[in-house]
């Protein structure tokens, strides 16, 4: 069993009840256990004119390889209505794998630590309530400095 950390996001069809569900999803993946998820929060969409997005955290202890890890979230997303028209438009439900132990992942349909992490607020301020203090992820970055460098600024705590 490894420690892995997925983000959570929505921005239709009722977003808080759409991370309630995907957090379900994850809690009943085989050979994986749910051990902490953070508190929920809205932001505003990285593209102008879209509703706010609903985002979390989740920690979980698996058995699950990497890509048979991202084929799973990918299923709960499509149970759950993902339609992937456009890039970074509109969803019900977006899965992301933020880390996984302490690899560095770099494949066409995986990079972990997530390639955008250091400018996502959404996913840092979550992420740091449930890892422990001075947590580094698998590239050698702290935690600590890139919520220094990521202000917190269009974030709301639910």
């Amino acid at each position: 069993m490894v420690r892995v950390h997925i983000g959570l996001g929505s921005n239709l069809d009722s977003p808080q009840r759409q991370l309630h569900e995907a957090l379900q999803a994850l809690a009943a993946l085989p050979d994986t256990t749910l051990a902490a998820v953070s508190s929920f929060y809205t932001s505003d969409s990285l593209l102008p004119g879209q509703p706010r997005y609903s985002n979390a955290v989740a920690a979980l202890d698996t058995g699950l390889a990497p890509l048979p890890l991202l084929d799973a979230l990918q299923a709960i997303e499509n149970e759950q209505g993902r339609e992937r028209a456009e890039r970074w438009g509109p969803r019900t439900l977006d899965l992301d794998i933020i880390t996984y132990a302490d690899r560095v992942i770099d494949e066409p349909r995986l990079q972990v630590p997530h390639y955008h992490l250091q400018a996502r607020a959404f996913v840092l301020y979550p992420l740091a309530e449930v890892v422990e203090e001075g947590f580094m992820l698998a590239d050698g970055r702290s935690l600590r400095e890139l919520l220094a460098a990521c202000p917190f600024a269009g974030l709301e705590r639910l």
